[in-house]
């Protein structure tokens, strides 16, 4: 079983910046598509952020593209979320997914192993 542990949240003023971390242990984080989802209080889980394998390919929710991105390190089995220009409607409980192919959509559904979560809380 795939283990995926989130670091890097907490709380910053609005404009700030944070970077979530997510280690994953075992054999075949190098294989597999990535992605950062974010649930906030009272509201379905949504999608932020996915990249394949081998990070040649990303894509992102509408609302935060153009402010975060999302990238990897294979040698490290870590995958990245910079987050720019936060904005208080950014406050959610981010959660890191491991899929089992190498490119994933924005669907929870298509990720297999999910981490504990990290709060992200953004002040105006």
């Amino acid at each position: 079983q795939v283990q995926l542990v989130e670091s890097g949240g907490g709380l910053v003023q609005a404009g700030g910046s944070l970077r979530l971390s997510c280690v994953a242990s075992g054999r075949t984080f190098s294989s597999v598509a990535m992605g950062w989802f974010r649930q906030a209080p009272g509201k379905e889980r949504e999608f932020v952020a996915t990249i394949s394998w081998n990070g040649g390919a990303t894509t992102y929710g509408y609302y935060v593209k153009g402010r975060f991105t999302i990238s990897r390190d294979n040698a490290k089995n870590t995958v990245y979320l910079q987050m720019n220009s936060l904005k208080p409607e950014d406050t959610a409980v981010y959660y890191c997914a491991g899929a089992t192919v190498y490119y994933a959509g924005v669907f929870p559904a298509s990720y297999a192993n999910w981490g504990q979560g990290t709060q992200v809380t953004v002040s105006s």
